[in-house]
């Protein structure tokens, strides 16, 4: 008997239809006669969802009792007595009660599916353990119920049920999910939109995934090695050369025609570590590629045309885009190149595109030849090997042991020629070979002490002696080379991928970046200068350590960036092979310039548009909008003062009321000009202290009618650290804004809640609502929304509002009022106190 199937559908949050589409598969089931049952379903006293139980067979239900309360879990024995062909298991991720069988019901599960036993289970994305710290930092609620991400990978088939988070939260307002007792607490705490689209995101993203994964599994079981378009993935080949950036621009324009392509940019080394790539180019492609959204790889092959290919078949690619070769026309006796190799090896399922170029024909240049730098001491102790090593060995043969035979005489001497080798490199061994020959040849060679030999076998040996030991010099000298130059390399490799890697993450700025440079090579002070032109003096960008140079000429090493930069640095002298590094460093020196510059000057941009604007707005609220009060102040006082008509008692009374009315709106339209003028300059200084909110809120009201507000503040509610006054000026102006939209027969509700580790106040009207798109931009200085009267004010109460908010570490949010209306959140939060324990209540977690 077979292990059964597992079918799991995932949820991207709780009540998209999980359970109702389980239920709607096991219906279909029945119909084409596969004996199936219910397990475990729970309905939630959902009735669409209830409904959809008539008919299925359930098997009963194991009741245990725990803290004098009865609670029902699957019986697992009883599912396996009767043996179904497919079992409904809903809520895999559940706690079974104590003395149940197994702790978890994915572990009943692990039971039935051993048996043989199909099952389709249910599980929500939040319910992952993997994404247990994400979810709480998105939504604030831990969730206590998790599965092992192995055990839903493991599923024969998932299948994700999702819903648009308007839909869902309109599901939620009617009914559909929770009583309707307790829509309203989850609308406005875990189904906000916010929170259902991360979700959603992260349903998609761990599905995406899966599917990927599994699609390489397969490929990998089937031997499949023919590439599949399953979408497109373009591979650049690069060569280091200047043509690379007109390559990966060209890539990204391929890529652009069809949906979700990526482009992939790889650069071939060789493994001996000798190329002619400029590693200031590769910076500066790498750096392009990744603003492109692709990505930059580098690989290590001996073959480039076949090293490439395996790439792109590895990273299952459809198209290849190369460069037309730099080579000149007689260098084609050679080969016939690596775009001509690839396109003619990579069959029928890649695309490759030869893309012309300036450099094309130019010619490629000679390998940069980096030998490895032995040192001094080294080639000292390499020449006493190879010369004096010699000497004395034949002086203790001759003494000591003269009758050891001619072949161990050589192999003797071989031995010296290899140790010169590994010490001073090639030049000390040819000597120490040299030298070796002439000595067996005059005291080991009969006739001995004179260069004749007697036996033509001996000379055949000694020939036969120099060219191993001069093979064996180069062999080992080559060796040792090669050592020296991959653990340099490696070194290198590491510094330019941290420098790459924190460079293009913006984590680096130009003083970290010099004074990782200033380490990295061990020199006193490091600088980058520039100048506007040739005759202009040069200028320090940026600059670490005592005594940065102010001129490239007065360094020790100055690296040119091009025709107006120089990275300058003072200490010592670096040798060559180091300005290869270098030269990265002050690529990406100038990189990190730029795109300091480019973010101060948008930041400049943005600066002068919101002056300006805020400064057209201003002079339109005080065209009209101040005028509009003083114009009605200005007739009361002139109809009073008048005498040629005797006012009555009711006509002074009201022309009074007009005059104060009047008064108190210019002084609230001046306040707010004056809030907003502070906000802007940054003048606004919040002192912050230890608060209750039914202290501040009630205080907010006086500026609306008592009965326009209906106010729910718990005492129970922790305390929060705020600035009084600019909180209380918060919440008036959101109070005063939600009254002038709500109907006057429903008055605003203002309520508190803690959640997690903040405290929530909401603001909530029955008016005409917001839509999204404008949900964002009723919150910018001196703008109204819809039909409010042009007296009404200069729209500055939710700009001043949100700034206070942000000034006091909070958020200010706009969201849709379930049954319609806005409703305005503010975030603040908690006191810091260590002792601090949440109210029993005070925080919500839904129902799985």
């Amino acid at each position: 008997m077979g292990r059964g199937k597992l079918r799991i559908y995932l949820g991207a949050a709780p009540g998209v239809g999980k359970t109702y589409a389980m239920l709607s598969e096991a219906h279909r089931r029945i119909e084409r006669g596969t004996d199936c049952v219910v397990a475990f379903v729970e309905h939630h006293n959902r009735p669409r969802t209830e409904v959809m139980l008539h008919g299925l067979e359930e098997i009963p239900r194991r009741e245990l009792a725990y803290r004098d309360t009865q609670f029902t879990e699957m019986d697992v024995d009883a599912v396996l007595a009767r043996h179904p062909e497919v079992a409904l298991v809903d809520e895999l991720p559940h706690t079974n009660i104590p003395g149940s069988r197994n702790a978890k019901r994915w572990q009943d599960t692990e039971e039935l599916l051993a048996a043989g036993i199909d099952v389709i289970s249910t599980v929500n994305i939040q319910h992952l353990e993997s994404l247990g710290d994400i979810v709480e930092s998105i939504t604030g609620v831990r969730q206590q119920e998790t599965v092992p991400d192995e055990v839903v990978r493991r599923a024969d088939q998932i299948e994700l049920v999702d819903m648009s988070p308007p839909a869902l939260r309109r599901r939620m307002a009617h009914g559909n999910i929770y009583k309707p007792d307790k829509v309203d607490a989850a609308l406005s705490n875990y189904f906000r939109p916010g929170n259902l689209t991360a979700l959603r995101e992260l349903a998609l993203l761990w599905l995406a995934d899966r599917v990927d994964a599994y699609l390489q599994e397969y490929r990998s079981e089937h031997r499949v090695s023919a590439i599949w378009g399953s979408r497109e993935r373009i591979v650049v080949g690069l060569t280091g050369g200047p043509e690379g950036r007109t390559l990966i621009r060209r890539a990204a324009r391929l890529a652009e025609k069809g949906a979700g392509g990526e482009v992939l940019a790889v650069y071939i080394s060789r493994s001996d570590g000798l190329t002619s790539a400029s590693p200031k180019e590769l910076a500066q492609q790498r750096t392009l590629v990744e603003d492109l959204g692709g990505t930059f790889h580098q690989v290590v092959g001996e073959d480039i045309p076949v090293a490439l290919l395996d790439f792109a078949r590895g990273v299952n690619a459809t198209q290849i885009v190369l460069g037309v070769s730099r080579r000149k026309g007689w260098q084609y006796v050679f080969g016939p190149g690596v775009g001509s190799t690839v396109a003619r090896d990579s069959g029928p399922d890649l695309d490759v595109h030869l893309i012309t170029h300036d450099e094309a024909g130019k010619g490629r240049g000679l390998p940069v030849n980096r030998g490895a730098r032995l040192g001094r001491v080294r080639i000292v102790w390499g020449w006493l090997a190879g010369i004096g090593g010699p000497l004395l060995l034949t002086w203790l043969l001759s003494g000591v042991a003269p009758e050891v035979g001619l072949a161990n005489d050589m192999l003797l001497y071989l031995s010296l020629t290899v140790a010169a080798a590994l010490l001073g490199g090639l030049f000390p061994a040819l000597a120490s070979a040299a030298v070796g020959s002439l000595l067996l040849n005059w005291y080991f060679t009969p006739p001995v002490h004179t260069f004749t030999i007697a036996d033509p076998k001996n000379i055949v040996a000694i020939a036969i002696f120099v060219a191993v030991a001069v093979s064996v010099a180069s062999v080992v000298d080559l060796a040792a080379r090669r050592t020296h130059q991959a653990a340099r390399l490696r070194a290198e490799s590491e510094i330019l991928s941290f420098l790459a890697g924190n460079v293009l993450r913006g984590e680096t700025s130009l003083e970290a970046l010099l004074e990782r440079v200033r380490e990295t090579f061990g020199m006193e002070s490091a600088a980058l200068l520039e100048r506007a032109s040739d005759v202009e003096p040069w200028t320090c960008a940026g600059s670490v350590g005592p005594r940065p140079c102010q001129h490239p000429e007065d360094a020790d090493v100055d690296v040119p960036v091009g025709d107006h930069m120089a990275l300058a640095l003072s200490g010592r002298v670096l040798p060559a092979e180091d300005r290869r590094v270098l030269a990265a460093f002050a690529a990406q020196a100038a990189v990190v310039l730029d795109r300091r510059r480019l973010r101060e000057e948008a930041d400049q941009a943005r600066a002068l548009a919101e002056g300006n604007r805020i400064r057209t707005a201003l002079l339109a609220a005080v065209s009209h909008d101040l005028r509009t009060p003083l114009a009605g102040i200005k007739a009361a006082v002139s109809s009073l003062r008048s005498e040629d008509v005797a006012w009555s008692d009711e006509d002074q009374a009201e022309l009074l009321a007009g005059i104060e009315d009047g008064a108190d709106r210019l002084d609230n339209l001046v306040g707010n000009l004056l809030d907003m003028s502070r906000l802007q300059t940054g003048t606004v200084t919040p002192i912050i202290r230890e608060v209750d909110l039914d202290e501040v809120v009630p205080m907010a009201l006086g500026g609306v009618p008592e009965d326009s507000v209906e106010l729910d503040i718990p005492e129970t509610l922790p305390m929060v650290a705020v600035d009084p006054g600019l909180l209380e000026r918060a919440v008036a102006n959101l109070v005063e804004n939600a009254v002038k939209y709500s109907p006057d027969t429903t008055p605003v509700l203002v309520k508190a809640s803690a959640i997690a580790h903040r405290v929530e106040i909401r603001v909530v009207d029955r008016g005409p609502g917001v839509p999204d798109e404008a949900k964002n931009r009723i919150f910018e200085p001196f703008q109204r929304y819809g039909d409010a009267p042009r007296g009404a004010g200069v729209g500055l109460g939710l700009a001043v509002a949100r700034g206070f908010t942000e000034a006091l570490g909070g958020t200010l949010s706009a969201e849709d009022t379930p049954g319609g209306g806005l409703t305005m959140v503010l975030s603040l939060q908690l006191a810091p106190a260590p002792d601090l324990v949440p109210a029993e209540g005070s925080t919500y977690s839904p129902a799985p």
